[in-house]
């Protein structure tokens, strides 16, 4: 426990970021998927920091996208606004286009704002995107799958000969019904009052996949009468269809495979719009850690534990170097009763010899020096500490010592 941690720190930059991740092997420049995590959310003091951290990352490195976890279909009236204008009062647009009710971040508003004021005279291909890449849902509950369903197939119905579609948009329709059948706050609590297994919905899931596979069938003749932008749009309402329909399938099971199968579709919805994300060039994405470690993630509900793998740990697995992840723990969040740490956790040897200013951290070298420490236990549920066993997997550490409360 005597490893002298700051030897492997140093000030959190976008050139200290880029220059720890040379270290690794065979390192590309940049990562295609720069992922930076947070222990906590609602925290508007980390997203300031991620805000600084990234306005660098695009400023010197080129990144063009950035990613949140936030609905990945709302997040395209983000989208529009910053590349174009589209979409109304910044305020609404937040409000609307980012999930999960942290459209009311200040932090959240000024990074859209930024991004907007970016783009300002800037030539199409080289305007900063932004992207929601979580499913439109929660662990609770699901979106219909209306939106994206009536989306990639009024796509296809626009450009390819109608007697290729699986079915009309009546037929959709009536398929899909009421939204309320899907969003049916019950449901989570009581499976048997879920949509998802019924014959309406197999035969969407049918549909769903006709589509999908007409979609990449037609590639050619859709490219050629339409831009790369729309095809990829079609792609991410195939992709959000299929999803949200797993995901209600899951939702009516009662057996104990029902919430690690609801994880895991999320996970791989993430995955998939982050590897499409990817496809268009450098990343750059903001999520709680435990939806971007290499690890297998854990959590307990309603007692139980469950396991699953994460976003990051699947895209890990298809891009290898081309994934970064820099986790972030922190020392203190004291408005929500978590103080300093015991001194022989992770948290509390960084905060006993790091500076009060945020510090990046060669994790896989301290990880090699150091004596496998006690995992930090948080007195608040809205905060995941570390574990340190999972520290020597991270390609960086992010280390804030004292979060102070904003208003």
């Amino acid at each position: 426990m005597a490893t002298d941690i700051k030897d492997t720190a140093r000030s959190l930059s976008a050139a200290a970021v880029l220059e720890l991740l040379q270290d690794r092997p065979h390192p590309p420049r940049p990562p295609r998927l720069l992922a930076l995590g947070e222990p906590t959310h609602r925290e508007d003091f980390l997203l300031d920091l991620r805000n600084a951290l990234f306005r660098q990352l695009v400023e010197e490195e080129g990144y063009r996208t950035i990613a949140l976890e936030s609905d990945c279909l709302a997040g395209l009236l983000v989208d529009a606004y910053v590349t174009g204008g589209a979409g109304g009062a910044l305020d609404e647009v937040v409000e609307r286009g980012i999930s999960h009710g942290w459209g009311a971040s200040a932090a959240n508003r000024a990074l859209v704002r930024w991004m907007r004021a970016f783009n300002e005279g800037r030539p199409a291909d080289d305007r900063l995107r932004f992207a929601g890449f979580d499913g439109p849902l929660e662990i609770t509950a699901a979106a219909s799958p209306r939106q994206a369903l009536t989306a990639l197939h009024a796509r296809l119905a626009a450009r390819v000969d109608p007697a290729l579609l699986p079915c009309t948009a009546d037929g959709l329709d009536r398929l899909l019904g009421t939204d309320e059948r899907w969003t049916e706050p019950a449901v989570m609590y009581d499976p048997t009052r879920s949509v998802g297994r019924s014959p309406e919905a197999v035969e969407l899931r049918l549909i769903a996949d006709d589509l999908a596979a007409l979609l990449d069938e037609q590639a050619p003749l859709l490219l050629a009468a339409a831009s790369r932008e729309e095809v990829d749009l079609a792609r991410l309402h195939a992709r959000t269809a299929r999803g949200l329909l797993q995901y209600h399938h899951w939702m009516a099971d009662t057996s104990p495979a029902r919430l690690p199968r609801l994880l895991g579709v999320r996970g791989r919805m993430m995955a998939e719009n982050l590897l499409a994300l990817a496809d268009r060039g450098p990343v750059l994405v903001y999520a709680h850690n435990s939806h971007l470690q290499r690890e297998k993630s854990t959590m307990r509900m309603g007692g139980d534990p469950l396991e699953w793998w994460s976003a990051g740990a699947q895209v890990s697995a298809r891009l290898g170097a081309e994934y970064a992840f820099l986790p972030t723990a922190l020392g203190t969040l004291r408005h929500q009763g978590v103080d300093t740490p015991a001194p022989d956790t992770l948290e509390g040897l960084l905060h006993e010899q790091l500076p009060p200013t945020p510090s990046l951290v060669d994790a896989r070298r301290l990880a090699a020096t150091l004596t496998l420490p006690e995992a930090r236990v948080s007195p608040w549920f809205g905060y995941a500490p570390l574990d340190p066993a999972h520290l020597g997997a991270a390609d960086g550490l992010v280390f804030v010592r004292d979060v102070p409360k904003t208003p």
